[in-house]
């Protein structure tokens, strides 16, 4: 726990993306000045639990939240309103206090000189906002996005304007089924390159993603969500089931905590 900061942070601003229904946000607290040291720190892939003054008796625990990014004293998330604490969150207003603690939860790799594949599903967009924006050697970068909403309710803008983004927006079956024949073949390219594939999104695309990990032997990273009370492991409330590869023996085909040894896995470590 040294390396988390348990703090109250003031809101800077909500910045709805959708015109329409305005139900995906950028969400922007200030971060201590000086900065905790645990933001030092900081990797692309973990993730925050949020709790609005706002929540009160009602709501008595935070929410996760995955980082977008981090950058000039402010903290960055990237949010859909789907429940009653997203819709709590959503009305908070600029200078409501938030409480907070984080950085929480492991991250992608990151390697400078390793040809890196991004594959996002929907709002796993959402960390790779900050994985382009703080990668060495961006040229080493590519991503593939799935969607159902049209692009500008995503923040695609943070992050073409660093690497290609190609983007897939499903209509129909036939628009997924598009999507997931070029997420193997972009896959496979990378498995003949030795590089490495990192994916966030449902859990449907992640277990897609898994099996052509598997299949083509190209190392793979997944984020994996999952409803958190505690986000610290003490509530023992978000799980997922290890593989025979597990690198903890004792561990191997037991349960282990997505907020503690998670939210990133290695694809061949873990069932989903």
């Amino acid at each position: 726990m040294s390396d988390v900061a348990c703090c109250r942070l003031p809101v800077l601003g909500i910045t709805p993306f959708n015109p329409v229904n305005g139900d995906t946000r950028f969400f922007v607290l200030r971060l201590p000045r000086p900065s905790e040291p645990a933001w030092w720190r900081w990797r692309p892939g973990q993730f925050v639990m949020l709790r609005p003054d706002s929540f009160g008796l009602e709501l008595p625990w935070g929410r996760p939240f995955c980082i977008c990014h981090v950058t000039d004293g402010c903290l960055i998330c990237f949010f859909q309103v789907l429940g009653r604490g997203t819709r709590r969150i959503a009305a908070i207003k600029p200078g409501d206090m938030v409480s907070l603690w984080g950085p929480l939860g492991n991250g992608f790799a990151m390697e400078a000189d390793t040809p890196t594949l991004l594959l996002a599903g929907g709002m796993g967009i959402a960390p790779f906002v900050g994985y382009v924006n703080v990668h060495p050697k961006i040229w080493n970068v590519t991503m593939l996005f799935g969607h159902r909403e049209i692009q500008e309710y995503y923040p695609v803008n943070n992050i073409n304007e660093f690497i290609p983004l190609d983007g897939f927006l499903e209509h129909g079956p036939e628009d997924l089924q598009l999507f997931v024949d070029t997420v193997h073949e972009r896959m496979r390219l990378c498995a003949e390159q030795k590089g490495l594939v990192l994916a966030c999104g449902p859990l449907p695309f992640l277990r897609t993603v898994r099996d052509f990990a598997r299949a083509l032997k190209v190392r793979t990273q997944l984020s994996l969500e999952s409803v958190m009370a505690c986000g610290v492991g003490a509530c023992l409330g978000c799980v997922t089931k290890t593989d025979q590869t597990w690198p903890v023996p004792e561990k191997r085909g037991r349960p282990v905590q997505i907020c503690r040894d998670g939210p990133v896995f290695w694809a061949d470590q873990v069932v989903i």
